[in-house]
């Protein structure tokens, strides 16, 4: 195969493209067909996309109802919604003597029937002497008087004393204006001088004197002694 050549006035010569090599085929899309791909794109895309939100919303009706999370409404009885409850309260107070007492608990629950008494779960009483000792009661349930500025303490009271005593008893009464905290039930303990019980006792002055009522039967240490 020869090939041809154009000379210019010039003297220069145009060399003919070379031919498409053998075996590869260019195919174009035809106009037509490319403006008819663009029209379908532009109108499935949106449909597409309008068919997938809709699944997404009632998806969660044609699954199973098995597991599935549910709020309902709950029927408030009217007595649950006229009680305050407060978590961890805290209440902070000085008494005649101007000595710092402490009143917290885990919860307390106050009516609206009668906003002077207070219900606490596992209260707890921190009293600071003059003397830079204390005094803590705890127990498993008592009974706040705001007016009086007294608690009941009921089961399991613990009665404990800076100075290394510690007693046991059923109920105690604390007056946190006074300084003072009384039991009529038998109470059981012990502290630097040995062991006591007695049916009731007395926390007088502040925390400076304990009173054991009753009949009292004291058992001292050896060493206590000398």
């Amino acid at each position: 195969m020869s090939s041809q050549t154009h000379t210019n006035e010039d003297g220069s010569a145009d060399w003919p493209a070379p031919p498409p090599p053998k075996g590869r085929r260019v195919r174009r899309l035809p106009v037509a067909g490319y403006s008819r791909m663009v029209f379908l794109m532009k109108v499935l895309l949106p449909s597409i996309a309008v068919v997938l939100v809709g699944l997404v919303i009632a998806w969660p009706e044609l699954i199973s109802d098995d597991g599935r999370f549910r709020l309902n409404a709950v029927r408030i009885d009217q007595r649950d919604a006229e009680t305050l409850r407060m978590v961890n309260p805290r209440y902070v107070g000085t008494d005649n003597r101007n000595q710092p007492f402490t009143v917290t608990a885990d919860a307390a629950t106050q009516s609206s029937g009668n906003a002077d008494l207070v219900a606490l779960d596992h209260p707890k009483a921190d009293i600071a002497l003059q003397d830079g000792t204390w005094v803590a009661l705890t127990a498993s349930d008592g009974l706040y008087h705001r007016g009086q500025q007294s608690i009941d303490l009921k089961g399991a009271v613990n009665i404990f004393h800076d100075s290394g005593y510690e007693f046991r008893s059923e109920s105690a009464l604390i007056d946190l204006k006074a300084g003072t905290a009384s039991g009529e039930q038998t109470v059981t303990g012990q502290g630097p001088l040995g062991d006591v019980e007695a049916e009731g006792f007395q926390i007088l002055d502040q925390g400076a004197r304990i009173l054991f009522t009753g009949k009292a039967r004291l058992v001292m240490y050896p060493a206590a002694g000398g």
